[in-house]
């Protein structure tokens, strides 16, 4: 008689990774189907957005006063800030049509014309929307949904840990071991399932850890403060930097959009984006970021910092900034995929893909192993038939 196998370290880790698995398969998939779609959000709003012809004018270029002057004119509301970017035919102007307008509404802006027209809305835009609630808080009051996607979340974590556990095998051979990097598509249905779940959760396991990890930035407020602390820096530092106290100048002593302009390129001498914050009453100085065009990443910006005076008052040059700085500035780019621009985007659209397949892929293993144990339980059960005797 064969004896029985005890209670194993690696049955433990299996049942704990099958029933985790089950118990936020849903969510998981929900989160990871949204996330997918989220990736590709601008380029997916871009194909549904109607292009607004621009039409080239003999004029030369208006400098930024005139270009600002030209928006005042037009009675639409306080401009906030202004984009130049030289991939774009026009320039970007956020401006604040109320008091309840907080983060401003964007215009484009003629650069030669001054012309002044609403940023076509994309069709795309409801359902993309939907989709990041969906993220964020499976379509629920923020206050429930956070918290349940933040727990999902550190699932998937330990689900993620326990697979690359449970993917090497009992004896660890090459043999054995080369298996997990292939899928047999020669195979049974059954054994391509369990390829598909076993060896691309393998090959998606890095991307995976560093979205969930990213992600509970958002979920957990002490998450967030525990990630400020291991980083030793702030994580999402928003108004945390210094404040400028207002200068006592008169109108024509304050520097204008143009020279503002015109200093920032002297500063930044490269090709790219340019964004300009106006001043304002709570922080009366002009914010600049610019992006080199010729970066690796889309999303890195030099900042500086200039008071009405049109003296600098700071200057950041991002590649200058501390390892930690760098790395805690780029937790949305780095979890939304952005980080390396399109290259990155597919790359963690394969991921995401990938990632809400393992929910699927894993619960028909377990229906598979179910009718499987359902299965050898009827051969060894005994027959219920009468027994005939027979003299």
């Amino acid at each position: 008689m064969k004896a029985k196998k005890g209670y194993t370290l690696r049955k433990f880790i299996n049942d704990i990774h099958l029933w985790l698995g089950i118990g936020s398969g849903i969510i998981i998939f929900l989160v990871c189907l949204s996330g997918t779609i989220l990736v590709f959000d601008e380029e997916i709003k871009a194909v549904f957005t109607k292009d607004i012809p621009f039409e080239e004018s003999k004029l030369p270029p208006m400098d930024f006063d005139a270009l600002k002057a030209s928006i005042a004119a037009e009675g639409l509301g306080e401009l906030k800030s202004i984009t130049i970017d030289e991939e774009e035919e026009f320039h970007t102007a956020s401006i604040q049509t109320g008091p309840e307008d907080r983060r401003g509404t964007s215009f484009l802006v003629h650069p030669q014309t001054g012309d002044v027209m609403a940023a076509p809305e994309s069709s795309a835009s409801g359902f993309m929307m939907a989709m990041f609630r969906m993220h964020r808080w499976l379509l629920l009051d923020s206050a429930i949904g956070r918290p349940i996607v933040g727990v999902a979340t550190i699932i998937f974590i330990l689900l993620s840990i326990s697979g690359l556990v449970l993917w090497f095998p009992k004896k660890l051979r090459w043999k054995n071991l080369k298996s997990g990097f292939k899928i047999r598509t020669d195979a049974s249905w059954k054994r391509v399932n369990h390829d598909l779940h076993n060896t691309l959760g393998f090959y998606s396991l890095i991307l995976i850890i560093i979205m969930c990890l990213t992600g509970l930035c958002w979920s957990f407020e002490g998450y967030r403060e525990l990630a400020s602390n291991v980083l030793g820096t702030k994580v999402f530092n928003r108004g945390g930097g210094p404040t400028y106290a207002a200068l006592q100048l008169k109108d024509e002593e304050k520097v204008g959009l143009q020279e503002v302009y015109e200093l920032t390129q002297i500063e930044f001498p490269y090709e790219g984006k340019i964004s300009i914050s106006l001043p304002s009453e709570e922080n009366p100085v002009y914010s600049i970021r610019k992006y080199d065009s010729s970066s690796f990443s889309p999303v890195i910006a030099d900042n500086l910092v200039v008071n009405e005076a049109g003296e600098i008052e700071e200057k950041v040059i991002f590649t200058e900034k501390p390892m930690n700085e760098q790395v805690a500035s780029l937790i949305k780019p780095i979890h939304l995929g952005e980080i390396y621009g399109t290259f990155s985007k597919v790359i963690y659209f394969i991921a995401c893909l990938i990632a809400t397949s393992l929910p699927v892929t894993g619960t028909i293993i377990w229906l598979n192993k179910l009718k499987k144990k359902n299965k050898k339980k009827k051969k060894k059960s005994p027959s219920t038939r009468p027994q005939v005797m027979v003299d």
